[in-house]
């Protein structure tokens, strides 16, 4: 029983995490005024109980971050890839920029309280490493130590010590870089008076529900388009546009067909993109103000359903491939993928796990709900395959070493940037090449939250042994340093992306987490919000930032030779 409580075996080592992870979740529950720090309540428990003398294999510890961190970003990528590149065309260069500015913002900051104080720079990159929480710019910034080191540039004996520093330096100030993102974000939450719920309902109308589709209700105008059949109109039209419905008179509802013909006065239901439907309302002349009460009241004959897709078979398959319009007199006007609603263009890839939107006549809803599967049971079981091969090729990816003239260390995207790009991947082209990737909502936050946990675990009970000692052999000028390096940087980002940019509220939490690399705020912003529309920005500053963060660290070491 001794060994089971005070050793370091792999039952030690279970029971402690375990132990760590529910009684942070369960203390995360408490609130201050209506704030709690969620999740990082697992962090600081990790950190006490390691304090007090519960330790764990270091090599089992190490791995268990490292898993849980996949976990977790693999399970974003999954989730944002459907709208991922829609996101990164429409705001994306902004995002980016915005998450240079406070990689950059990070480094200007180091520099100068390297300077001030008199600190050695090397030591710094330790401490900034740990306010950014970026493992592996870290382990960039020792091992350019040791290259310069084998290159006669430095005692080795003294490179050793002096990477032996940067690691303690950033074992003290990650807790507070955890931290430190999140106080800030609460602090510019209370400081501009942001009202989250409203933000939320202005984000969700200005998205279309967080959807890249939405109805449009048009008057029919445009002389050009007068007895053309809508066959004839979609060919001239360029972009994503579905016809669902024809109002002809006051009472006439039309199911719209390839052969139906526009006349003068009609009105139509379309379902477009939101970037086009400038076009759309250009192209028929006039847009209404109606809204979909008013064609359902008078619409007697058809319904709108929701079906989806539970038959694999169909992965891989165009929508115009199922021939629902011409076979079933069916009109399928989005399709819902992972929480993102898209156009239902005729050469849209489709997979299982997509739920169409659908209207027509009951009895041919019926028969194409047969043809498509719309069993909730066959979704049930999880499409493991998928998941556990794209982690193997996402970290096969992320160890490639990326080489630039004069940087002596190649950069690597690492265990996190390698596998967030590739679920990125499978969630947007999957389908076309007839990959199942789905699984349900709850099955992905379920190993989102395992993912954090875990890596928070580790990280508190890797952090608590030489915690209190660091602090009080001077490393609380560390924690101070890192403070600053933490907050200053992303107040300031917040400031431009707020102001100046005039992002909202969610979309700064997405820039601020990803261009921090710091999963524990995104999983804060997206509890103690309740939205989801972090994970996209999150996901489009990510990569890049990752990449920033290690060759920044990687120069500031070389600067410190100079």
């Amino acid at each position: 029983m001794r060994d089971l409580f005070f050793g370091q075996g792999i039952t030690h080592t279970i029971l402690l995490l375990a132990f760590v992870i529910g009684i942070g979740i369960y203390l995360s529950r408490f609130k201050v005024k209506g704030v709690s720090i969620g999740s990082t309540w697992i962090l600081i428990t990790g950190i006490v109980v390691s304090h007090f003398g519960l330790r764990a294999d270091p090599e089992l510890i190490s791995f268990v971050k490292e898993f849980g961190l996949i976990l977790f970003v693999f399970s974003i990528g999954l989730q944002v890839g459907p709208g991922f590149f829609h996101s990164l065309k429409s705001g994306g260069l902004k995002m980016n920029f915005l998450a240079l500015v406070n990689v950059l913002l990070a480094a200007a900051v180091t520099w100068c309280l390297a300077a001030l104080s008199g600190v050695d720079l090397k030591t710094m990159v330790g401490v900034m490493s740990g306010a950014v929480t970026n493992t592996p710019g870290l382990g960039a910034a020792q091992q350019s130590i040791i290259e310069v080191a084998s290159a006669g540039g430095m005692d080795p004996v003294e490179a050793s010590r002096t990477a032996s520093e940067l690691g303690s330096a950033y074992a003290v100030t990650y807790p507070f870089g955890v931290i430190g993102v999140i106080l800030v974000l609460l602090l510019c939450k209370g400081l501009f008076r942001i009202d989250a719920p409203k933000e939320l309902a202005e984000l969700e109308s200005r998205e279309g529900r967080g959807a890249h589709a939405r109805r449009v209700y048009l008057g029919v105008r445009n002389p050009a388009i007068f007895g053309k059949s809508i066959y004839e109109i979609l060919q001239g039209f360029s972009g994503e546009m579905v016809v669902s419905r024809i109002m002809r008179g006051e009472d006439e509802i039309i199911f719209a067909t390839s052969d139906t013909v526009l006349h003068e006065g009609d009105k139509v239901l379309v379902v477009t993109s939101l970037d086009e439907a400038d076009k759309v309302r250009d192209l028929f002349g006039e847009e209404l103000p109606m809204h979909l009460e008013d064609w359902d009241k008078k619409d007697h004959h058809y319904v709108t359903r929701r079906l989806v897709v539970t038959k694999s078979s169909l992965t891989g398959k165009k929508l115009k491939d199922l021939h629902i319009r011409a076979a079933y007199q069916v009109n399928v006007t989005r399709v819902v993928r992972s929480g993102v609603e898209l156009v239902a263009r005729p050469d849209l890839y489709i997979q299982m796990g997509d739920a169409l939107i659908v209207i027509g006549a009951e009895e041919n809803i019926k028969r194409v709900a047969e043809e498509v599967g719309n069993s909730n049971d066959a979704l049930a079981k999880p499409n493991l395959v998928p998941i556990f091969l794209g982690i193997v090729v996402g970290i096969l990816f992320g160890s490639i070493p990326f080489r630039f003239p004069g940087i002596p260390q190649a950069i690597k995207l690492g265990m996190a940037g390698g596998p967030l790009i590739i679920a990125i991947l499978l969630g947007h082209f999957g389908p076309k090449h007839k990959i199942t990737t789905y699984t349900t909502m709850s099955a992905n936050l379920m190993v989102r939250e395992i993912g954090i946990s875990l890596f928070l675990a580790a990280v508190g009970i890797g952090a608590g042994e030489n915690f209190v000692s660091s602090i009080v052999n001077g490393g609380y000028w560390w924690i101070l340093y890192g403070a600053l390096i933490t907050m200053v940087p992303v107040f300031l980002t917040f400031v431009i992306a707020r102001f100046l940019f005039r992002l909202n509220f969610y979309q700064v939490c997405g820039l601020i987490a990803g261009s921090c690399c710091n999963p524990p705020a995104l999983a804060f912003a997206q509890s103690m919000y309740g939205s989801d529309y972090t994970s996209v920005n999150y996901a489009t500053v990510y990569p890049l930032s990752m990449f920033l963060r290690v060759l920044v660290a990687q120069l500031l070491i070389l600067i410190s030779f100079a």
